[in-house]
């Protein structure tokens, strides 16, 4: 059994509004270390097995499966993160994207305010803009440590990164909603429309 190993992307984004290229680099090399710590992870899982070592007793098996969540979600979320920017933004909300919101959150602005709502809360984690692949229906959620409160088959849409490291360079702890507001300068909408499955219309839950 083996696992072919994940190669870190390489991003562009030099140049984005609010957001310095020293704070990209540092960011850079941290989503690398989660790419390097995924393929090891997996390296080392995959060894217990084929010794047939793998035991829910064996701390060291348990503690390698825990942490690969962190590792891999990290390193997902990085990358949807990154791929949703562009400097100074590109495109604009697509008819579809406004259409979504509109049914799901009575409005493109009221979707807007709730986003950066769960941006703003307390704690390090992500605000990610959900699509459910069931319904087609979109949701904020807010993902805690990479892999906590992700709803399993859910598409994301607009990944944001709100873990301190993402902004500390440029604003005080205090000053989020001043990150978050240059998140939104520079996000890339083309990507999101790319995302969004667009039907007709999003369907109602029944």
């Amino acid at each position: 059994m083996a696992y072919s190993n994940y190669k870190a992307k390489e991003f562009k984004l030099s140049g984005l509004k609010g957001i310095s290229d020293e704070t990209l680099k540092m960011h850079f090399g941290l989503y690398e270390g989660y790419v390097k710590n995924t393929n090891l992870l997996n390296e080392q899982i995959s060894e217990i097995i084929r010794n047939k070592e793998a035991s829910g007793k064996d701390l060291a098996y348990a503690e390698l499966t825990r942490r690969l969540g962190f590792e891999f979600g990290g390193m997902v979320l990085h990358e949807y993160y990154f791929e949703n920017l562009a400097a100074k933004g590109k495109g604009s909300p697509s008819a579809d994207f406004k259409r979504a919101v509109d049914q799901c959150f009575d409005g493109f602005d009221n979707w807007h305010q709730a986003f950066a709502a769960v941006g703003e809360m307390r704690g390090v984690g992500w605000a990610i803009l959900y699509q459910d692949p069931a319904t087609e229906r979109l949701s904020n959620h807010w993902v805690a440590l990479h892999q906590d409160g992700v709803p399993s088959g859910f598409k994301p849409i607009l990944v944001m990164d709100v873990w301190e490291h993402a902004f500390l360079l440029d604003y005080k702890p205090a000053e989020r909603g001043k990150y978050i507001e240059a998140f939104f300068a520079n996000v890339d909408w083309d990507t999101v429309h790319r995302r969004l499955a667009t039907p007709a219309a999003v369907r109602a839950v029944a």
